[in-house]
């Protein structure tokens, strides 16, 4: 008989929590529950639930029959205008959602929290790089850390233990997310085709030229899952990243060769403020190309990619603990940028 593991995905329709489910979904022995504000379309093993981890209540009443959910994968954010005001409602989401789980499920084993390099304080300014699990922390607030002291306080005399996952910016496929820097790139070379402009890289002059490196998303969730399943990745940090580093002076012509454009300096400016305007253009490209009708903000992450293109300083961690525990994957990302585009592409999201 077949050990069915119960895994519970909070944030289910973002871009990890969408990739997690899809990943889960093609091994054989997991059921999979999603959870968002959203819900979703439930298939053979694969089942959704709209709630508002916020509210205690809400997350009581609807979760109150998981009582088989063995590994929660927490992957949900909810963003605010200041680093201060992220960790009220980000802390309260997990923990809601962990006290509750513990109450209603005898058979729960792990916690997996998908966390970031802001728990180095890579948000902040230039930072030790590489950074590695165990450096020093930084001034708060940080919902990040905060949620993980949470886990290590409340699972203390548990049989459940947990593990924590550090991505670098992820690159994937999941519109209406506000953090897909792939799928803005992509949206901001073809409004820039559209016009017949030349491909400018928009961010600081020193982002250009600073090393930094990203995670595909189905490497994450790959590792995400390994780590929530190897006894021996209990309790532990692990920094996931696809192996390589890269300098936007290298990898921007190649991202314009692929869209076939030409190359011009860089000239910063804010694409929040540049592309507030383009909803319209966009309706006509939708049209003109017969693509697929998204809203423009499905399409859109401009605010995010304005925080990714200011980093004039080096954006790395050292991800060689999760080898030594035994995760072995690596993704090229320019391969992991042309996958994207091509799939953007074959599912007429963009020309």
């Amino acid at each position: 008989m077949k050990n069915v593991k119960t895994a519970l995905v909070a944030g289910a329709n973002g871009i990890i929590g969408e990739n997690l489910i899809h990943y889960l979904s093609t091994l054989p022995d997991w059921d999979i529950i999603g959870l968002s504000r959203r819900g979703g379309e439930p298939t053979e093993n694969i089942s959704y639930i709209s709630v508002d981890l916020t509210d205690k209540a809400d997350v009581t009443a609807k979760l109150a029959d998981l009582s088989n959910v063995t590994h929660v994968f927490y992957a949900a954010y909810q963003d605010r205008p200041t680093w201060a005001e992220l960790v009220a409602p980000n802390l309260a989401m997990l923990t809601n959602l962990v006290q509750v789980i513990e109450n209603v499920s005898p058979k729960l084993e792990h916690v997996s929290l998908m966390q970031g390099y802001k728990v180095y304080g890579a948000h902040l300014g230039p930072f030790k790089t590489p950074a590695k699990e165990d450096d020093a922390g930084h001034m708060p607030p940080e919902f990040n850390v905060d949620q993980q002291n949470f886990l290590e306080a409340a699972q203390k005399g548990k049989r459940w233990t947990w593990s924590a996952i550090r991505p670098s910016v992820v690159g994937g496929v999941a519109l209406g997310n506000p953090m897909n820097l792939a799928v803005a790139i992509a949206v901001y070379a073809s409004i820039s085709k559209e016009y017949n402009l030349p491909l400018r890289f928009p961010g600081k002059t020193g982002a250009y030229h600073s090393l930094l490196e990203m995670t595909d998303a189905t490497l994450l969730v790959k590792a995400t899952v390994w780590a929530a399943t190897d006894a021996k990745c209990a309790k532990q940090a692990f920094n996931v990243n696809n192996g390589d580093l890269f300098r936007w002076d290298d990898m921007w012509p190649k991202i314009a060769r692929y869209f076939g454009m030409e190359v011009a300096p860089p000239l910063p400016m804010s694409l929040a403020a540049v592309m507030a305007d383009k909803e319209a253009l966009w309706k006509n490209i939708t049209q003109k190309y017969g693509l697929t009708a998204h809203a423009y903000s499905e399409v859109s992450s401009w605010t995010f990619s304005d925080f990714v293109f200011s980093w004039d300083y080096d954006m790395f961690a050292d991800g060689s603990k999760a080898r030594r525990f035994g995760f072995h994957e690596y993704v090229d990302t320019e391969d992991m940028f042309v996958r994207i585009f091509d799939e953007l592409k074959n599912k007429k999201v963009i020309p």
